[in-house]
């Protein structure tokens, strides 16, 4: 746990929870958990642009949450969930996009496309599992592309 010499000297702002974890105040988060999920949308942001992507928004928030990344392949919209683990098995990393997580990323996805007035721009969702194995500076990265269609009432245009 940081001391507060530490965190002064990192300039960031935490408090403590009340079980004793220093948790970020934006997120309600760990902050080693925070660290640990921006460490790899910075790395899935840099290989999407090595694969092409331009990349429109990080992190964006609105009340129904946060979509990890949007960005623009060709001509089709992405919106991007980025899944880490330290662990060398993805396939359960991937996985972890249960249906309940594809319904909140689909009103996610409807919000920003309503918000910039975009419903008729061609969309998907993909996943990347990002994977950090001890000993190695470079993650493993997985892409799936159209990784689920979206989900819920009336999908993207209820």
């Amino acid at each position: 746990m940081p001391t507060r010499f530490d965190e002064a000297r990192l300039n960031l702002f935490w408090y403590p929870s009340q079980t004793g974890v220093v948790v970020s105040s934006a997120t309600n988060k760990p902050w080693w958990r925070r660290w640990f999920g921006n460490r790899s949308e910075r790395a899935a942001a840099k290989f999407l642009k090595r694969q092409g992507f331009r990349i429109v928004a990080r992190n964006y928030t609105c009340p129904l949450g946060e979509l990890d990344l949007v960005a623009l392949d060709g001509r089709c919209l992405v919106f991007v969930e980025v899944r880490s683990t330290e662990a060398a098995d993805l396939t359960k990393t991937a996985a972890s996009v249960d249906e309940a997580k594809q319904r909140r990323l689909t009103n996610l996805a409807l919000h920003f496309l309503r918000s910039k007035r975009l419903l008729g721009q061609a969309a998907r969702f993909d996943v990347l599992t990002v994977s950090w194995p001890p000993g190695r500076l470079e993650p493993v990265i997985n892409h799936h592309r159209a990784a689920f269609e979206a989900s819920g009432r009336g999908q993207m245009f209820s």
